[in-house]
């Protein structure tokens, strides 16, 4: 195995140090960043065993560079640590969050007509393709109202159910509301109407997740969200690259997104990403990184709700075609065995750390090359914070022990005997308790 002291040579700007070799501390490691990120990587480890740390030391050095651009989906608020010129970090809006520059608000007419659907419509209710079809018209018709009003008549014959354009949700509900009840006239009095009855189940659960508190990111009333520009304010607060070194890697907080969509909102942020790359002209086009820490959660390799199978279709994509658009997808998961084996695939970069799972050891091991040999059965030994490196971005194969970040994670890791040990210790059960009742922190 071969060990390098230095930066090869040549490539001094598109080195990133990881750590030193195993078989000799005095040796560094170096990445080749732009082939790192070029052909995507995955970051795998079981529970404790330094993937944090990898991933937090990769972006310190990501948010030293002068025009960096990228983005962390921390799930779990973990990487609240990482300070400093080169960081912002942005949250998904909670229930309790009003408009400001550091939360973001992801409005309902960003969805996609699959999306909305699969957050909307119950599919085993045998009225489903009704209201499909209904909905899908009356979104049509209050886009193309809102671009009449907004003076942009122009763009009416243009737009897609899929376009990114505001359209009023309480207009919707009125007028599938009126459709749901319609009595038609006939020469013996009245007759319900063809649909008469067959929206209630849909208008009831639209209106239910409209005042759900905890989507107040995705329904809140702030007029700001319907102004056309809010696209072009959000992807800026995204996509924007440092200036100087500022605010060049994103740290986006998902912990107030309820569980059963984070799915949708996390690839809602992802494909807004890719769509506004690939309609960027290409001389204006600047490349961007997307760190997926905790994938397993949404980006699954089983499927049993249409919420996961939509974000599946962004996630599928970006890993297939994002290079071209000067994507980078950086895959990161305690549980590779329940991460997309598709979006794995399309990875050419690998850091595994230990992994004492064997259906997890079992799946990188497929990824890894035959060349390799045995050299994939360490998995289950390596230390903590030690990794096995392949793919394009390393010269050969590497065992490699990662350097602690200056910024350590808040790690999940608890001394049990230490803090049992302490003469007194502060738990605000009531405070627990209350932020559940209101779904904030």
């Amino acid at each position: 195995m071969q060990t390098i002291s230095s930066i090869p040579e040549g490539e001094d700007a598109v080195s990133l140090q990881i750590g030193s070799y195993s078989i000799d501390n005095d040796a560094t490691a170096w990445l080749n960043g732009n082939k790192l990120f070029q052909r995507h990587a995955v970051i795998v480890g079981s529970t404790g065993s330094g993937k944090s740390w990898c991933v937090a030391r990769i972006l310190e050095q990501v948010a030293s560079l002068k025009s960096a651009d990228a983005l962390l989906f921390d799930i779990h608020g973990e990487y609240s640590t990482l300070q400093g010129a080169g960081f912002t970090h942005l949250k998904i809006a909670g229930p309790n969050d009003e408009m400001k520059d550091d939360i973001l608000f992801l409005p309902y007419w960003l969805l996609t007509y699959e999306e909305m659907l699969s957050l909307m419509l119950d599919r085993s209710d045998n009225n489903a393709p009704n209201q499909a079809m209904l909905f899908s018209k009356e979104v049509i018709e209050g886009k193309k109202k809102f671009l009449q009003d907004c003076g942009y008549n122009e763009m009416m014959s243009n737009i897609t159910l899929d376009s990114p354009i505001p359209y009023d949700l309480n207009s919707l509900l009125t007028s599938l509301n009126n459709i749901n009840t319609q009595m038609d006239k006939t020469d013996k009095g009245q007759k319900q109407g063809t649909y008469y009855g067959k929206l209630t189940r849909f208008v009831e659960r639209l209106k239910n997740k409209q005042t759900d508190k905890r989507l107040n990111f995705m329904f809140s009333s702030d007029n700001r969200l319907q102004n056309y520009d809010y696209m072009s304010e959000l992807c800026s607060k995204l996509m924007l690259p440092a200036n100087d070194g500022k605010n060049g890697v994103k740290v986006i907080d998902f912990s107030e997104v309820p569980s059963d969509i984070l799915p949708l909102i996390v690839s809602l942020v992802a494909r807004v990403i890719f769509s506004v790359q690939q309609w960027s002209e290409v001389n204006h086009r600047h490349p961007i990184a997307i760190f997926c820490d905790e994938a397993h959660l949404y980006i699954p390799a089983n499927t049993e709700k249409s919420i996961d199978d939509a974000s599946l279709v962004t996630f599928e994509r970006i890993s297939k075609e994002g290079r071209k658009y000067g994507i980078g997808l950086v895959v990161i998961s305690q549980r590779p065995s329940e991460v997309n084996r598709t979006v794995l695939s399309q990875s050419s970069n690998f850091i595994a750390m230990r992994l004492t799972n064997v259906d997890d050891q079992s799946v990188v091991k497929r990824l890894l090359p035959d060349s390799l040999g045995d050299y994939a059965e360490m998995l289950p030994i390596l230390d903590i914070g030690e990794a096995l490196v392949v793919g394009d971005a390393s010269l050969l194969p590497s065992r490699i022990r990662i350097t602690p970040p200056n910024m350590k994670p808040r790690s999940a890791t608890v001394d049990f005997w230490d803090e049992w040990s302490k003469n007194s210790t502060a738990v605000d059960i009531y405070g627990a308790i209350e932020a559940l009742r209101k779904q904030s922190k």
